[in-house]
């Protein structure tokens, strides 16, 4: 597959795991490295803060899209190449799913999993045909793949849409299978549901 960008949804916390910062900086470096255009939250602090301060050392341009309110505050990174605010986070991800080429979810809680659901709906109606990768690293998400499994043993869940995500262990993973996606929709679905 060929893009340019990749939007980043993660923790605006660092967790107690050491690892996912790391992991948080390593994929900021390889960004750069590829020369992607990386959007992500806009937050200085947390694996957010992690991945897009190392991705700017080494010369890559990061995005940050954030609502208003956060602006008055001391969340938001004032030093990036552009910052885009909005008036609300269904904006914010809106835009996001608007400008990136791919979709990478790194550990994080409530807006991450957001993110996540949200993406994942759009690809399943159709509103987009772009890669979603997982990072489950240390088998932060086990729980979560195992209920997105539930979902399809009891039929709310078709296979071809499971398989619109796709999960790596690590960062080598990862990108390999950015850079091999195949969106498994069903054109056939997509005729049904829209008519």
């Amino acid at each position: 597959m060929n893009y340019k960008s990749l939007a980043l949804y993660c923790g605006s916390s660092e967790g107690n795991n050491p690892n996912f910062i790391e992991l948080a900086k390593e994929f900021g470096r390889r960004c750069a490295q590829r020369n992607l255009t990386l959007y992500y939250g806009g937050a200085c602090i947390g694996l957010m803060g992690a991945a897009e301060k190392e991705m700017r050392a080494q010369g890559g341009r990061v995005v940050g899209i954030a609502p208003k309110f956060f602006a008055e505050g001391a969340v938001l990174d004032p030093t990036l190449d552009k910052m885009i605010l909005v008036d609300s986070m269904s904006e914010r991800k809106q835009l996001m799913e608007k400008y990136a080429d791919g979709f990478v979810i790194f550990p994080g809680s409530y807006g991450t999993l957001d993110e996540f659901f949200e993406m994942m709906t759009d690809a399943q109606l159709g509103l987009h045909n772009k890669p979603v990768v997982i990072l489950n690293a240390d088998g932060y998400y086990d729980p979560l793949l195992d209920q997105l499994k539930r979902c399809r043993e009891y039929g709310f869940l078709r296979s071809f849409h499971y398989d619109l995500f796709v999960v790596a262990k690590d960062l080598d993973e990862l990108f390999d299978k950015l850079d091999n996606y195949v969106n498994t929709n069903s054109r056939s679905w997509l005729d049904k549901i829209k008519k």
